[in-house]
C-alpha cells in the first residue's frame, strides 16, 4: 500500500520523534517506569505544548482539529521508543468519549484542560469477569436529586490511579450510560499497581460516589463506547507498529553484528529467512492498519475495520516478539536488554480492548452477513 504524508504530517512526525527519542532514547524509560505515575510528567507537558494532546478535538473545544492520520503518527512514535505516556488511553479513548458524548460545557472544560496538559482522564469501563463488552454490568448508577451516585468496581483501569478525572460507564435500568467522576470525590478508592510492561493500572471502587452525567438525555451509550473503543484499537495498532518496527530493526542489527563460528549471524541463511518473515508480517499488519485508519477517517464501519486490524496486529506482534527474542538468543530473555521490553508491551497491547482471538471470533460471527460471490460471474 502506498501511503505518503503531507508536509505538515511529516513535520509532526519529526517533532514527536525528536521529543520522545530524547526522553526515552537510552535507559530513561526504565528509570521513569520504576516510580509512579509510570510516565514523565514533563514529557507529557511538552507534548501538550506541541499541541499533540489536543490533536483529535475540535478547535472550539480547545483542540487542534486534526484527524485519525495525525493521531496514528503520534501513536507510532510512542510505540517506537515504548514511551509510557498514556496518549491512546487518555486522548483517544477517554477524551474521545467526552468529545463524542459530552455537552458543549463538558467538552470545553475537559478537552481544553487535556489539550493543555493540566488534566489526565482515564476511561473506567472494564469490570472483573467481563470480556471486553461495550456495556456496563456490575457498576450501577442511581439518581440522587440532580446528580448521580455510583456503586461497584472497575478493574483494570489503565492509569486509573493517576487520572485527574474518570470517565465511567455504569448500568442504569438495563442501559449503559457514562459519567464523570473527579479524583477527589467521596467514596472513591483507587488502588494502583504496575503491570508487566512497566505501565500502570488500578482497581477503582465506587461506594455511593457522586458523579456527573456525561452528555444530555437518557440515551444508551453502549454504541458510543464500542465506537470509541474501536478507534482506540486502531490507535493502539499503530503503537504496536512502531514497537514492531523497532524490534525488527534491532534484531536485524544484532544479526549483522553478532558473530558465531567466526562469522556474523546474518551469514546463516535460516536466520536471514526468519528475519525476512518478520518483515512480511510487519508489512501485512501495516497495510491492514493503514486501511483501518482511512476507514476511521471516512467514518465508515469503524468497528469491523478495527477488528480486522486487531486480528492482523495480534498475529504479527506475537510472531515478531517471539522471533526477536529467539534470534537474540539468551540475551533476549534478560531484563537488561530492550527486546524483551518490546515483546512485553506488544503482549499488553494485544490484550487491551480485546485480543486477536476475540477479534477473530467477532469477525467469524459476521461471515454469514455477506452476500455470496459467484466465482463464475
Amino acid at each position: 500500500m502506498e501511503f505518503s504524508y503531507d508536509n505538515e504530517q511529516v513535520a509532526l512526525r519529526e517533532a514527536v520523534h525528536g521529543l520522545l527519542t530524547r526522553a526515552y532514547g537510552g535507559d530513561q524509560r526504565r528509570a521513569v517506569t520504576a516510580k509512579d505515575p509510570g510516565f514523565d510528567e514533563d514529557t507529557w507537558g511538552r507534548l501538550a505544548e506541541m499541541g499533540v494532546l489536543g490533536l483529535p478535538f475540535a478547535e472550539a473545544d480547545g483542540g487542534m482539529g486534526a484527524g485519525p492520520v495525525e493521531v496514528s503518527i503520534v501513536a507510532e512514535e510512542v510505540g517506537r521508543v515504548l514511551a509510557p505516556e498514556p496518549f491512546v488511553a487518555a486522548v483517544v479513548l477517554a477524551g474521545g468519549l467526552v468529545s463524542d458524548v459530552g455537552t458543549a460545557a463538558q467538552r470545553s472544560e475537559v478537552l481544553g484542560a487535556l489539550a493543555e496538559g493540566t488534566l489526565v482522564p482515564a476511561f473506567a469501563h472494564q469490570e472483573p469477569g467481563s470480556r471486553w463488552e461495550p456495556t456496563a454490568r456490575s457498576v450501577t448508577a442511581t439518581a440522587d436529586g440532580d446528580g448521580w451516585r455510583l456503586t461497584g468496581v472497575k478493574e483494570p483501569v489503565p492509569h486509573g490511579a493517576r487520572a485527574d478525572l474518570l470517565v465511567v460507564s455504569a448500568a442504569v435500568e438495563g442501559a449503559t450510560r457514562l459519567f464523570l467522576v473527579r479524583a477527589d470525590s467521596a467514596g472513591l478508592t483507587r488502588t494502583g499497581y504496575r503491570t508487566h510492561d512497566g505501565t500502570r493500572a488500578a482497581k477503582v471502587e465506587f461506594d455511593g460516589t457522586p458523579a456527573e452525567l456525561l452528555g444530555a438525555g437518557d440515551a444508551d451509550r453502549a454504541a458510543a463506547v464500542e465506537k470509541a473503543q474501536a478507534r482506540a484499537r486502531v490507535a493502539y495498532a499503530h503503537e504496536a507498529l512502531g514497537a514492531m518496527e523497532t524490534a525488527l530493526t534491532t534484531t536485524a542489527e544484532y544479526l549483522r553484528t553478532r558473530k558465531q563460528f567466526g562469522v556474523t549471524l546474518n551469514k546463516f541463511q535460516a536466520l536471514t529467512f526468519r528475519a525476512a518473515d518478520m518483515y512480511v508480517s510487519l508489512e501485512l499488519a501495516r497495510s491492514t492498519v493503514l486501511w483501518a485508519t482511512l476507514v476511521v477517517d471516512a467514518d465508515g464501519d469503524v468497528v469491523a475495520a478495527a477488528d480486522r486490524a486487531r486480528l492482523q496486529v495480534s498475529r504479527a506482534s506475537r510472531h515478531l516478539g517471539k522471533e526477536a527474542i529467539q534470534l537474540h538468543g539468551g540475551i533476549g530473555m534478560t531484563a537488561e536488554y530492550k527486546i524483551g521490553h518490546y515483546t512485553s508491551r506488544l503482549t499488553a497491547i494485544d490484550h487491551l480492548l480485546g485480543d486477536g482471538d476475540w477479534a477473530l471470533a467477532r469477525l467469524a460471527a459476521t461471515v454469514g452477513d455477506h452476500e455470496t460471490v459467484d466465482p463464475l460471474s
